[in-house]
């Protein structure tokens, strides 16, 4: 299997033909022109340090020369002008070497990940590829929007929220509250079953442990930064996950690593007016149970399916309708080398809408993050690292809403009555 090492600049220099191939099939004309420059870049860097490590080989070979002719009682004052007139070309060598260096690592952190033969080439989420459907698809147009239902009720607040915190944020209330408590305890309780272990992560990170893990145009586009602070309010458990093992060299024999992530994840985009503004679908702040995986490289497919899997599990044992979805080159972004997708059935609007994104970044992350594992030969490697959703806990909510409620009340999945203390139905809090 080709195993990639991307942002190693040592794989883009030898492989330049299949880094090019693959911009091509992610339509970036604008990278695609990148990687001459880079490669241009990266000769010049290699010269000016073959350059200052030459001097510096040449004064060590002079100061010994120096050495000598004063033990031997010689004229040394050649030499030692020689000498003197190094230090100065060697630091103007390295001063030629260092903005150079800060160039090759400006491209190497924005050219995206190699994509797995797999991955359907299209040019948007129109032409992401079915894999599978399953459960029985109900429409149910006569449905108020689930926000006015979770109103009504008394499930949930959102003018109030909107008082205290802005658009996008909510209250939720009573045992519909306790249900969004009773899926991540189910989630949790799955995943630990299977060997994972529980993470509570800071809800916090700087921006250098953030540039590892993720696209930087996230830190412009979706995060939150605290004022006069470096740092961001986390967007996903994955990324403090992804970042724990930073300038780490892990023991082979402790791979795989897999981790059960529980946070709120913060986020300034917002979803479609008029369907997700007034509702918690898509919205400012959410709970969400990740599933995350530090492995060998040639492990990390195997992974892959095993974190799709689990997803599916939690969402059927909820009796919902979903399909899995092979994300296509034009939709997929620059971290993954693969992804699905689980669209969950919404029977109002007639349509799936995405619940879970499940990645493998083979050794993208580990890369720019340094993260490596250790053989048995005492050779280092990049680990693989893989991400998956287990549960957004408002998005399964709205959903288990719009499929399970009726005359009044919502219906609780089997699954969740024992995290419900038994009840079987949500009754209107008002």
């Amino acid at each position: 299997m080709f195993l990639v090492k991307m942002l190693d600049i040592r794989f883009v220099r030898e492989n330049s033909a299949l880094v090019k191939a693959d911009l091509k099939k992610r339509r970036d004309s604008e990278k695609l022109g990148w990687v001459d420059e880079l490669l241009k870049i990266d000769k010049d860097y290699r010269e000016a340090l073959r350059e200052a490590e030459s001097l510096r080989a040449k004064r060590n070979e002079i100061t010994e020369q120096v050495k000598q002719l004063v033990a031997q009682k010689k004229d040394a004052k050649k030499k030692i002008a020689e000498a003197k007139a190094l230090p100065e070309k060697i630091r103007k060598a390295e001063n030629e070497a260092a903005p150079l260096k800060e160039k090759i690592g400006w491209y190497l952190m924005r050219l995206p990940n190699i994509l797995h033969g797999s991955v359907p080439v299209g040019k948007d989420s129109s032409e992401n590829v079915v894999v599978r459907e399953s459960g029985k698809k109900v429409s149910r147009p006569e449905l108020a929007p689930h926000g006015e239902i979770l109103e009504k009720n008394g499930w949930a607040d959102f003018e109030r929220a909107a008082k205290v915190a802005g658009a996008g944020f909510y209250f939720l209330k009573g045992k519909f509250a306790l249900l969004d408590i009773a899926l991540q305890r189910f989630a949790l309780d799955r995943l630990i079953s299977k060997g994972y272990t529980l993470i509570e992560p800071p809800f916090l990170m700087n921006r250098e442990a953030y540039s590892g893990v993720t696209d930087l145009a996230d830190f412009e586009n979706v995060m939150y930064k605290i004022d006069s602070e470096d740092l961001y309010l986390i967007a996903t458990s994955e990324h403090p996950m992804a970042a724990m093992f930073r300038d780490e060299i892990l023991p082979a024999e402790k791979l795989p690593i897999k981790f059960a992530g529980l946070s709120a994840c913060f986020r300034r985009e917002i979803g479609k007016h008029g369907i997700d503004t007034r509702g918690i679908f898509r919205v400012h702040q959410f709970n969400k149970i990740e599933q995350f995986v530090f492995c060998r490289p040639e492990d990390s497919w195997r992974f892959h399916e095993e974190l799709m899997k689990n997803a599916e599990e939690i969402f059927s044992d909820l009796g919902l309708a979903y399909r899995i979805v092979n994300i296509c080159t034009g939709d997929i972004g620059i971290v993954a080398a693969k992804k699905y997708d689980l669209e969950v059935w919404m029977p109002r609007e007639s349509e799936y809408r995405e619940v879970v994104s499940c990645s493998n970044c083979t050794s993208y992350q580990a890369v720019r993050s340094n993260v490596k594992y250790r053989l048995k030969d005492g050779s280092k490697d990049y680990v693989h690292t893989l991400n998956s959703t287990a549960i957004a806990t408002s998005r399964a909510l709205r959903a288990i809403l719009e499929t399970h409620y009726e005359d009044g009340a919502i219906k609780i999945p089997k699954a969740l009555q024992p995290y419900m203390n038994g009840a079987k139905e949500i009754l209107p809090e008002n």
